[in-house]
């Protein structure tokens, strides 16, 4: 887990195989198949097929992955020197708790685009990502990294605010960088889980994993770290008045909404802890949540309780990215760091379902993870479907148990209920 992975177990049509390829897996993923109207035997088996139709590479990934990997063996030149001495100490093997490649992989890229890209013929990085949001968050600039549940996520975004933080503590006119953090997550649970990233928490994760140099520790103390969910993005009743007192009002006004916040009432809500700091960024936890709807894009036909559900997807998602769009109009956002195990569209968004964000610039995908040793191989449960002349097994299970049961009690309310 520690090192670049150096070989791979080969996919074929039928799925994994058993053939290692000495080599790294380049980037790709399965494009799901719509469910079928009419479902059969034969159409059952074609939506487990990995087929190679179904394979999407991910062109722009690799290519990134290649410059980041020949910038790694060339030294890390063009970045400044708190950055270098971050990667010195993310990369020694001498320390007791060694971060894992996929951690210091999706660092590697963020630097590579934000210091080094540009210095070496690689715009295209940039403008690739900015073409990417014009189409899909256009009042953003999104980055994202595709990192296996399990492989550390959490670690990354200290990781994320110690460099930027630290390069903007060293240099405050340096407009690459920022001090200024907010943390967006799906539910309380997740923002309560991610204190440890407040430089000031005392179980903060830059001294209990030793993400920072000892004699930077105090410095980050400086940083603004906020952490909400997205929940908190949405519009507020301003006016506390009751339901036929709002009615009377209403009929002698044009709008209705007067007793809603704006927009940037919501912002100074959210967003009082940061005081007057400007151009921050921002730091999306799950971030597959947070989109906005392609407004040509596809009806999916659903119904009943898939409908509620496609429904309520599409109306978080609208409040989450809605929500940073008012803190970028307010307070200015220099880029919004998404990670993700799954950075996909969800169905209804308007986009093909289990389509790729096209803002993704690194992928350390579950398959990777697995190999790297860095999670388990899941277990899927197996159907029962053994047969025999009395049927499958659990079809009659009382029939099946009945007899190696005590014969005490089985006339009381009790057996019988058991």
């Amino acid at each position: 887990p520690y090192i670049e992975p150096r070989r791979h177990y080969r996919f074929d049509e039928d799925g994994i195989t058993d053939e290692i390829v000495e080599e790294r897996r380049i980037s790709s993923y399965f494009v799901p198949i719509p469910k079928a109207k009419t479902r059969n035997k034969q159409q059952l088996r074609l939506e487990t097929e990995w087929t190679q139709e179904r394979e999407k590479l991910n062109d722009e990934i690799n290519r990134i992955r290649e410059r980041v990997a020949l910038w790694r063996q060339g030294g890390y030149q063009g970045i400044t020197s708190v950055t270098r001495r971050l990667l010195e100490h993310w990369r020694d093997p001498e320390r007791e708790r060694r971060l894992f490649f996929c951690q210091i992989e999706a660092l590697e890229t963020a630097i590579y685009i934000t210091e080094v890209a540009a210095r070496y013929g690689d715009n295209w990085i940039q403008n690739s990502l900015q073409a990417a949001n014009a189409e899909s968050n256009p009042l953003l600039y999104r980055v994202a990294f595709k990192m296996a549940t399990g492989s550390g996520k959490t670690v990354v975004m200290g990781m994320l605010i110690a460099w930027q933080a630290l390069n903007k503590l060293a240099n405050p006119q340096d407009g690459r960088f920022s001090d200024t953090f907010l943390i967006v997550t799906p539910g309380i649970t997740i923002r309560d889980r991610l204190r440890v990233l407040l430089p000031n928490d005392p179980n903060n994760y830059y001294k209990a994993l030793n993400l920072l140099p000892a004699d930077m520790q105090d410095s980050l103390l400086q940083a603004t770290v906020l952490i909400t969910n997205f929940h908190a993005f949405k519009l507020r009743e301003s006016t506390a008045a009751g339901r036929l007192t709002k009615a009377i009002l209403a009929s002698g006004v044009s709008d209705a909404s007067s007793f809603t916040e704006t927009p940037d009432q919501m912002v100074r809500r959210v967003c009082r802890d940061l005081g007057k700091k400007k151009n921050i960024v921002v730091i999306n936890d799950e971030a597959h949540h947070c989109y906005r709807r392609k407004p040509d894009g596809d009806e999916p036909r659903l119904k009943g309780d898939e409908r509620k559900e496609a429904q309520k997807r599409e109306e978080e998602a609208r409040i989450w990215i809605s929500g940073l769009e008012a803190v970028k109009a307010k307070l200015g956002v220099k880029v919004v760091y998404d990670l993700s195990a799954t950075p996909f569209f969800l169905r209804g968004s308007g986009y093909r379902e289990g389509t790729l964000f096209p803002w993704v610039a690194s992928d350390f995908s579950l398959i990777d993870a697995i190999e790297s040793g860095i999670v388990k191989v899941p277990r899927v449960p197996v159907a029962d479907d053994a047969m025999d002349s009395q049927g499958p097994t659990y079809r009659d299970l009382w029939l099946r148990i009945r007899d190696e049961l005590p014969k005490k009690g089985r006339g009381t309310e009790i057996g019988r209920a058991h």
